[in-house]
């Protein structure tokens, strides 16, 4: 099927809908979405953007393509509700959210019933990946896929677009990948809290941009990395790290299946001693070791000295 023929419904014209509704009218796709506000910057782009599931679903062919773009949770249920009552059997509706995979099994099982594919698409490569070439994981029946194909296929980068199998697995291989991500994430942070405590006068921009270079940890981490550090002074930051909690899913479920999975664990811990200014897990540790040892309770500089001279062989 060519560009030209294509139809794509976008339910949520935020920052993720609304660039692959820009990205696929760049592509000769003939783009729909349903928002609740205005959207002009689109409009003067050419999608047609409308406040009601009616002319929405009026506005596509049958098998009608639609992606939803909206936060996971009852939401989804809730555009559910309002949109597959006006589907029909063999019409495909995306969750390109970050839902959890067993809602998207669940999901997946009602519109079953109805005759209606629910594919669950994981959507990586954030707001960039959405303007330029987004990586989509896609769970579900192959039937409804085969349909959606041609559309994911166009807005994917080259080779981002997986059918993953099952319904769920799209949703759970993203899953993965947001824990994959967090524990390169928490590396390259102690990475910089490293070059950052060393005795030398680095520049963490130049060191950044040579890691993205060629060295071996370069990839786009470390890439954006460096583009920040180059638009705002590191100090100025923040350091409070706010999530959506999907990691914690995964932990969830490696705990339950006996996998495994220190650094994910661990860098998702570290998100909540980013919150955490009291730390009253410190102060705990602190008073029992002050009863198990007599340590101080405290700041000591004798014990301090001793820390840093009980050990000979320097490293």
């Amino acid at each position: 099927m060519e560009p030209k023929d294509m139809k794509l419904g976008i339910l949520g014209l935020g920052k993720m809908g609304g660039n692959l509704a820009l990205l696929a009218k760049e592509k000769g796709i003939s783009v729909v979405g349903k928002s609740r506000s205005a959207k002009p910057h689109l409009e003067r782009k050419g999608v047609k953007v409308v406040d009601g599931y009616g002319p929405f679903v009026d506005f596509l062919d049958h098998p009608r393509v639609m992606y939803i773009s909206v936060p996971a949770g009852p939401t989804v249920d809730k555009v559910l509700e309002g949109l597959v009552p006006l589907l029909d059997a063999g019409d495909v509706v995306i969750d390109g959210g970050n839902s959890f995979y067993l809602d998207s099994v669940r999901r997946e099982e009602d519109l079953s019933d109805l005759g209606i594919f629910f594919l669950d698409c994981g959507t990586s490569g954030g707001v960039e990946g959405a303007r330029k070439g987004a990586c989509f994981m896609v769970g579900g029946r192959k039937e409804g896929f085969k349909v959606a194909e041609p559309i994911l296929a166009a807005l994917a980068a080259e080779g981002g677009c997986l059918y993953s199998g099952d319904p769920g697995s799209g949703h759970f291989v993203k899953l993965v990948q947001d824990g994959v991500e967090a524990g390169m994430l928490q590396a390259i942070g102690e990475g910089v809290a490293l070059l950052r405590g060393s005795d030398f006068d680095l520049d963490l921009e130049k060191v950044f941009k040579s890691w993205a270079s060629g060295a071996t940890v370069r990839g786009w981490l470390v890439e954006l990395m460096a583009k920040s550090l180059a638009e705002q002074r590191f100090s100025d930051v923040p350091t409070h790290v706010e999530d959506t909690g999907e990691v914690n899913w995964l932990v969830h479920d490696a705990l339950e299946k006996e996998i495994p999975i220190p650094v994910i664990a661990q860098a998702a811990m570290e998100l909540f001693r980013s919150r955490d200014k009291s730390c009253d897990a410190c102060r705990s540790v602190a008073l029992m070791r002050n009863s198990r040892g007599g340590y101080p309770l405290g700041k000591d500089d004798q014990v301090a000295k001793e820390r840093r001279a009980s050990r000979t062989e320097k490293i």
